[in-house]
C-alpha cells in the first residue's frame, strides 16, 4: 500500500518533531512567538501552528520518490489528534 501524499505516518510525525526539536535545541530560529523555552513544546507548537520548515520524501517499493504535501498533511493530523497538543 502507498500511504497518501496528504496524510502523515506516525513515523513520519515523530521524525519531524525530533528533528525540529534537535534544530531549535541547537539554536535554530523559533518560527512562532512562545513564552516557552523547552525546545519540544516550542517544537510541537510549530508543529500545531503548522509552520514547520521541512520537507518529507518517500522511497516507494518501486524506487521512485514521493514528496508528502507537508501543509495539508499536517492539517489533516492535528484535525484528526485534537487532544494530543
Amino acid at each position: 500500500m502507498i500511504w497518501p501524499a496528504d496524510r502523515l505516518t506516525r513515523f513520519e510525525t515523530a521524525r519531524l518533531l525530533g528533528a525540529r526539536t534537535l534544530q531549535i535545541s541547537l539554536g535554530a530560529p523559533v518560527l512562532v512567538k512562545i513564552e516557552k523555552t523547552d525546545a519540544s513544546k516550542i517544537a510541537r507548537h510549530e508543529f500545531k501552528e503548522n509552520v514547520v520548515p521541512m520537507t518529507i520524501k518517500r522511497k516507494l517499493p518501486s524506487s521512485e520518490y514521493s514528496f508528502v504535501e507537508i501543509k495539508r498533511a499536517i492539517e489533516k493530523w492535528v484535525g484528526e489528534h485534537p487532544g494530543e497538543f
